[in-house]
C-alpha cells in the first residue's frame, strides 16, 4: 500500500503566510521559507504554495518567495496562485517548484491543463479544486472561493483527470480554517471517482481528523495549514499517531 502524505500549506500574501477562516479573515501566521525550514526538518513530505491573492490582484505568484522556500526544502514543492498561461507556470518552475496547481484558469481554459500535462508531465500539474456544498451536490468556486461557477466537483474532478491532471487539491470551503475535520463524504465522492490521488483539504484540527479522511475520506494525501502553523501539533506526533492507526506514512 503506497504511503499516505502530509502536506503543509502555505497561504502567502503580501509575502507572508496568512491564515483565515472559510477563505476569509486572514492573519499573519509567519515567514514562508522560515515555516517551510522548520516543516522540512519535521518530516512533512510535500508542501504547497497557494498565493491567495494572486488571482484576484491579477498576478502571478511571487518568484522571489517560491525561490526562498526552495531554498529551504528537500522535498517536493507545489505553487498555485495566478498561474493562467504556460509563461505563469513555467515561471514558477523556473524558481524552483515541482508542480503548478491551476484552479481559475483551468475553469476558464481547461486546454491549459493539457498543454501543461504534454510539457511538464501530468505528476506536475495539480488541478485545485475549491467546493461547498450545495443541496445534493459539491458546487466548485473560483477566484479564491469568490465566484461560483456552474461545475459540480465530482464532474470537474472526471474531466480534469481526462485532460491531463495528475493530482487533485480538493479543498472544502465550508471546513477552511474551521478545525472541525475535513469533509470526508465530499472527499470520498472525488477520490472514488477518479484515478488519480486526492490531497484532501480544509478543516483539519487534530491527529483523529487526519486518520477519518484517509480512512472514510479515501484521501491519497492530507493538506492543512493552521494546525501545523501555529505550532498546535508537530508533523511528527501526527505520523507516529497514523502509524499506530495502521495508516501506512514515512516515518
Amino acid at each position: 500500500m503506497l504511503s499516505k502524505r502530509i502536506i503543509a500549506c502555505l497561504d502567502v500574501r503580501d509575502g507572508k503566510v496568512v491564515k483565515g477562516v472559510n477563505f476569509e479573515g486572514l492573519r499573519d501566521a509567519g515567514d514562508p521559507a522560515a515555516l517551510a525550514k522548520r516543516y522540512n526538518v519535521e518530516g512533512i513530505d510535500e508542501i504547497v504554495i497557494l498565493d491567495v491573492t494572486a488571482t484576484l490582484e491579477n498576478r502571478q505568484a511571487r518568484a522571489h518567495t517560491i525561490a526562498a522556500v526552495a531554498r529551504e526544502i528537500f522535498l517536493p514543492l507545489c505553487v498555485g496562485g495566478g498561474i493562467r498561461t504556460e509563461e505563469d507556470a513555467a515561471a514558477a518552475i523556473e524558481a524552483g517548484a515541482d508542480k503548478v496547481s491551476l484552479n481559475t484558469a483551468a475553469l476558464s481554459d481547461p486546454d491549459l491543463i493539457t498543454s501543461l500535462a504534454k510539457r511538464y508531465g501530468s505528476q506536475a500539474v495539480i488541478i485545485a479544486i475549491d467546493a461547498k456544498r450545495a443541496d445534493e451536490r459539491f458546487a466548485v468556486y473560483a477566484r479564491s472561493g469568490q465566484a461560483g461557477t456552474n461545475r459540480d466537483a465530482i464532474e470537474w474532478a472526471r474531466e480534469a483527470t481526462d485532460r491531463g491532471a495528475g493530482e487533485i487539491l480538493l479543498t472544502s470551503i465550508d471546513r477552511d480554517g474551521t478545525k472541525i475535520g475535513f469533509d470526508c463524504e465530499m472527499t470520498a465522492a472525488v477520490s472514488d471517482a477518479v484515478n488519480i490521488p486526492v490531497i484532501a483539504s480544509g478543516g483539519a484540527g487534530t491527529f483523529e481528523h487526519f486518520a477519518e479522511v484517509f480512512g472514510a475520506g479515501h484521501a491519497d494525501a492530507a493538506l492543512a495549514a493552521s494546525i501545523f502553523h501555529f505550532a498546535e501539533k508537530s508533523v511528527m506526533e501526527l505520523k507516529t499517531f497514523l502509524n499506530n492507526q495502521g495508516v501506512p506514512v514515512r516515518i
